[in-house]
Order: structure tokens, then sequence, then C-alpha cells
């Protein structure tokens, strides 16, 4: 399959669109803990939209915003009431009000065929067909939805412009709001409005599915990625782009790959979007699972190197204080490792200068004795802490004591001298080594 500019490039300019307005709104549903409400909102927006129609006779956008916008404010405060004067949680308040409120709405939608109001393509959208309502404009004809689409994204793009010190005092700390006049109650429900009206406009063209995942997934992988609201904005917005791309894209060319006729685009957008989700939960930087693995494994590493350290440092204390080694296999039998595990964490210490190792026998440098000793003695200076101030018996000594001298710095050490007097031994009669600098 070809793509068409004339054709494919006015689809991915719309999802683009529509996918860049939701995530304007969407960035402050997710920071507020609100993307349930959000998926609420794209729900239970239906009845305004059925009410519009039924009370007007006609698909009038303009009608169809305002019962949207009402219907968005109304679910928020349903939900607001429900969970205070029902006394249950956030969550099962949502639940009720968006799925009474859907319900309702697929009734009406049912009752108003005289306005020829499709329910499956409020459900699935159908971007393809865009092209068949162009409007003349002064750069040529363009898609009646791509101008709607843009419309409301500059709307959503200038409110949140406009009072962006506003959206962010009210999202991180309501009450620093209010103390400086900033009303975030209403903002709070300026925000449900926003998500209505960017849910009809989008309706029509990319359906409920593509609303609801394009209100929620780029802010979210924004979120996962970005630490600052004034970066989460923009790189949303970029996430958003590209997704719309992508998932036109694919939705012409995976199909035909396999043998199968093109797929719905704006669910292709859909699912590109939670794959770039999968991945962003992967690989953020700012904490994915490969991240938090691999810091896992460095400090596994540097715990295990320092173990080594410290065991070379015991060792030569019982060898009348000289410097002394042990072979692979006798640390790796003390400390409970595999061989090939301990060769590999010890060569890291020998490029670091704290080990040398001739003939598979390891021993410490000057700066690996010195840096041994002060492990040892952050060891047995919590062994006498935990021993004389927390009472803890004398077989949990060394395990707790083990965990926490890897996490002493000098100036702790210091602290703990302080605390313990000066002690020269730890409690099974082990000389403190003084610190080394």
């Amino acid at each position: 399959m070809d793509w068409y500019w004339q054709v494919d490039g006015w689809i991915a300019l719309a999802g683009a669109l529509c996918a860049m307005s939701c995530a304007l709104v969407g960035n402050f549903l997710v920071l507020r803990r609100l993307s349930l409400i959000g998926d609420a909102i794209s729900h239970a927006v239906l009845p305004g939209i059925a009410a519009a129609f039924l009370w007007t006779g006609s698909r009038s956008p303009l009608a169809a915003i305002v019962g949207a916008a009402i219907v968005g404010v109304v679910t928020v405060w349903l939900t607001e009431f429900i969970r205070r004067y029902g006394r249950v949680e956030e969550s099962a308040a949502i639940g009720v009000v968006f799925t009474a409120l859907f319900a309702l709405g697929l009734m009406m939608v049912a009752r108003a065929d005289h306005v020829d109001l499709d329910p499956s393509c409020v459900l699935y959208g159908n971007l393809e067909t865009i092209i068949l309502e162009m409007v003349p404009t002064p750069l040529g004809p363009v898609p009646r939805v791509a101008i709607e689409l843009g419309c409301i994204f500059l709307f959503n793009l200038t409110i949140v412009c406009l009072f962006y010190r506003q959206w962010t005092l009210s999202t991180f700390d309501p009450g620093l709001a209010v103390a400086q006049g900033i009303p975030a109650g209403f903002f709070h429900y300026l925000l449900a409005a926003m998500v209505a009206v960017t849910c009809i406009v989008a309706f029509r063209a990319v359906g409920n599915i593509l609303v609801i995942a394009m209100l929620i997934v780029p802010s979210a992988i924004a979120y996962l990625c970005c630490w600052r609201l004034s970066n989460m904005i923009p790189f949303s917005l970029v996430t958003a782009v590209i997704v719309a791309v992508m998932g036109h894209w694919s939705a012409i060319m995976v199909p035909h790959a396999f043998g199968f006729k093109s797929a719905n685009s704006a669910a292709m957008m859909s699912v590109v979007a939670g794959i770039l989700l999968i991945g962003a939960i992967v690989l953020s930087p700012k904490g994915g699972a490969l991240v938090q693995w691999l810091a896992r494994r460095r400090l596994a590493r540097r715990i295990l190197g320092e173990d080594i350290l410290a065991l070379l440092y015991r060792h030569s204390e019982v060898a009348d204080k000289q410097p002394a080694g042990l072979s692979w296999a006798e640390i790796a039998r003390r400390l409970e490792s595999e061989s090939n595990k301990i060769a590999s964490v010890a060569g890291e210490m020998v490029k670091r200068g704290y080990l040398v190792v001739q003939d598979e026998i390891c021993s410490l440098t000057e700066d690996g004795r010195r840096y041994a000793q002060n492990l040892v003695r952050s060891h047995r200076q919590w062994e006498q802490y935990l021993s004389m101030e927390a009472g803890v018996s004398d077989p949990r000594l060394h395990v707790q004591a083990e965990s926490f001298e890897h996490y002493t710095d000098s100036k702790m050490r210091g602290e703990l001298d302080r605390v313990i007097g000066a002690a020269p031994t730890d409690p099974h009669g082990k000389h403190i080594p003084p610190e080394s600098s």
C-alpha cells in the first residue's frame, strides 16, 4: 500500500490534532490522579450529545458542545456528591456515575433516529471518511473535522497558557492556591468542562475509544519521562503526534503485510499508544523497569565489591595485620557467592585501584585498605550502637550492621562515634579501627 498525502496526510493531521488536544488536558488529569475521571467524562458526555440532538433536532456542533460541557461538569459534581455523602471511595463513585450516564446516553442515542446519530461512529469514529466533507479556505480545501479539531486544540492551548500558573498551583498544591486567591475548585470544574468539550469535538472523527486513549496515554508517557510540568506538556504533544502518524501508517501497512485489509486508523492509533506506553514503562529514564533493574544490579555489585574489601581487611587483621590475600574460591566460599561473579566484581575493584590480583590471589592496595578500614569501622560502630542504644540481641547485630555499613559516610561515622562514646571495641571485643582519610 502507498501513502497518499491528499488522503492519508489529512487523516494523520486530524488524528494528531485530536491527540494533542486531549494530551493538553490529559496532563492535568494524570497529575491530579483523575485519569479515571477523564474516562468517565468521555463516556458520560454521551447523554449530553444525545440531549442536544433531541432538543434541537439537528447535529449542531454548538449545541452538542454546550450539552457535553454541562454533562461533564455534572459528572464531576455527581462523583463528588456520591463520594462525600454516600461514603464510598472515589473509584466506586466514578464507576456508578459514568456507567449510569453512559447507559442513559446509549438509550437516548437509540431514540435519536431522526438526526442520523450512529452509535458505532460515536464509539469507533471514522477518520477514513473525513476527506468527504471539505471546506474551502484561503489555503485550499480542508476537511471540516480538521478545522474543528484545530480550533479545539488552539482553545485548550490558549486556556493552558493563559492560566499556566493557576493550573500549576491548583494541581500540585490546592491549599496554597486557595491561600493565594486562586479558585482551585473553579479550575477543577473548568478541567472537566474542557475534557467534555474536547471529547465531543473529537467523537465524530475518532470516536470514544481513541479519545480515552489520547486523554491519558501521551500524558502518562510524558509523566514517566519528565520531571517538570514545563517539559511534560511539550513532550506529551510530541508523543501525541508520533502516536497519530505511526498509528495511521500501521493501520495501512501492518495488516497488508499479513494479507489482511487495512485496519481502523483510530483503533490502531490506540494500539500504538499502548505500545509506546509499555516502552516508556520499561525504558523511562525517570524510573523505568530497565533503569530500576540496572540500578539494583549496580547496587548489588557495589555491595559485593565492598564485602570483598571488608573480608580482605578482616583477613589481614587475623594475619598479624600484615597484608594478606585470598583466592577467588576462598572469597566465594566465605561470601557464599559464585566464583565467576566474585572475579567479575573484583575486576572492577582492580580498575578502581582497590585490589591487586596475582596468580588468582586478591589483596588490598593502600587505597583499598583505607576504603575497607572505613567499611569495617562503620560495621563495628553500628554493632556497638545497636547493642547499646537499640537493645538489639547479639545474633542479629551482624546482619543489621552489615546492611547499614554500605550506606554510612564519614559524617555519620562521626555521629556514631559521638553516640557510642568513642568506644574502642565492638560488642564482640573486636577493635574499631580509626577513621581513614
